[in-house]
């Protein structure tokens, strides 16, 4: 589309050419269809929600990462104009205070992050790394003592339990809990059952309120974990709350095992379909890291980031009014061919660069460089120690995530 600047289209425009959004995905790591259409329309066209809003979707690299740390779009989900995906997300906003970190804007938000920022370096995550190799290889030595031939789920015997080991020793939340949390972060940000909207609801209200009961005992009982930390340098000294406190470590426990472990079962069905892919990266390990960034790249698990426009902006010859709601798509921005030769195609190759996988700007994953350190160590321990690992059913019978949540699969029978 390359309308000029003196024939501005805005939302007010009408419903016509903006297709119903957001769109499922059939493989769980490849664009939906109808997106090759709207990458067609791109860098910027009209979707229509399921409430019949209508707004605009971003779908080219350049555009994107002009308008990510653009300060006129806002992440403030409790803004009545932001952009919602489903009814149940509607339901969530209705009873709960905005998620630290994500949900907020500057300067809020830069408090937020200076806070946890620290444990999140390359070199305290490099400290990590022996931590999760042990886990890793744990887990794979309980998965393969049931023997060849059998089929098990890798995303709950491994994919998840690995993440959520580490994130549980980070914060320094008891392991032996995981279920508690494990289940219900699942039901937070992948929950597409018909009672989504009260489940989701309810799973983060517990987890919120098991964190919170943890700071008491912690305050009881210090030790040196980030929780530990946090309450002594910030809630101690009055620099946040308690609720405050409480929310950013159910936002961190939540998000800091899900995504990796939906990343981790997505790389492991996107390499078994590529298996030329996978022997490169068997025969050299030391191509993992770049192959990792290839594998966010390509399969855009947060595919849809949502902002409301806080001023008027004109941009390629459209224009945001205040108030609009904007969504970035990170796959359609992730597969732009301006930005990427043979866009469409896995390339372990492909030098690390510009795919906004894990956000761009302010808001840009904090976690990123351990998601990055626990998929490393997954994904070459599962294919070292397991090189006879396929899936144990057709790769369009695993059931696909919904399209308004965390992108991933409820399950991933494989067999060996």
């Amino acid at each position: 589309m390359t309308d000029t600047l003196d024939e501005t289209k805005t939302l007010a425009d009408g419903p016509e050419d903006a297709p119903a959004y957001p769109i499922g995905r059939t493989c769980p790591y490849q664009m939906p269809p109808g997106y090759e259409q709207l990458r067609e329309k791109g860098p910027i066209s009209r979707v229509t929600l399921w409430n019949g809003r209508i707004a605009w979707l971003i779908t080219g690299n350049e555009l994107g990462r002009r308008l990510f740390p653009d300060g006129r779009l806002s992440s403030d989900v409790l803004d009545p104009n932001f952009p919602l995906l489903a009814p149940r997300i509607e339901a969530q906003r209705q009873q709960a205070a905005a998620p630290p970190l994500v949900g907020v804007d500057d300067p809020v938000h830069a408090r937020q992050r200076r806070t946890v920022l620290p444990s999140f370096g390359v070199r305290q995550v490099n400290a990590l790394r022996p931590a999760i190799q042990k886990y890793a290889d744990e887990l794979l030595d309980k998965m393969l003592a049931k023997g060849p031939g059998v089929t098990v789920d890798l995303l709950s015997e491994y994919a998840l339990p690995m993440p959520s080991a580490v994130i549980c020793m980070l914060l320094g939340v008891p392991y032996e809990d995981h279920h508690y949390f494990d289940e219900r972060s699942r039901h937070v940000l992948s929950s597409s059952g018909q009672e989504q909207a009260a489940q989701a609801q309810t799973a983060f209200t517990e987890i919120l309120a098991y964190l919170d009961d943890l700071i008491s005992r912690k305050q009881a009982e210090p030790g040196d974990t980030l929780l530990d930390e946090l309450i002594a340098r910030q809630l101690d000294e009055g620099k946040v709350d308690r609720q405050e406190l409480a929310m950013i470590a159910t936002v961190l426990l939540v998000s800091g095992h899900e995504t990796t472990s939906n990343m981790i079962a997505l790389s492991t069905m996107a390499l078994l379909a590529h298996p030329e892919q996978l022997e490169a990266l068997r025969s050299d390990e030391s191509l993992m890291p770049q192959a990792v960034d290839e594998l966010m790249r390509f399969t855009s698990i947060g595919d849809m980031l949502m902002r409301v426009a806080k001023e008027d902006i004109e941009i390629e010859g459209h224009l945001i009014k205040a108030g609009d709601g904007v969504i970035l798509s990170t796959m359609l921005m992730n597969r732009d061919p301006g930005s990427f030769e043979g866009a469409d195609d896995l390339d372990i190759f492909r030098p690390s660069g510009r795919h906004v996988a894990f956000g761009y700007g302010i808001h840009q994953c904090i976690g990123q460089n351990l998601a990055r350190a626990e998929m490393e160590i997954a994904l070459a321990t599962l294919f070292r120690r397991v090189p006879t690992l396929e899936l144990a059913v057709p790769a369009d019978e695993v059931p696909v995530n919904a399209p308004y949540v965390l992108q991933g699969v409820s399950e991933l029978p494989v067999t060996w």
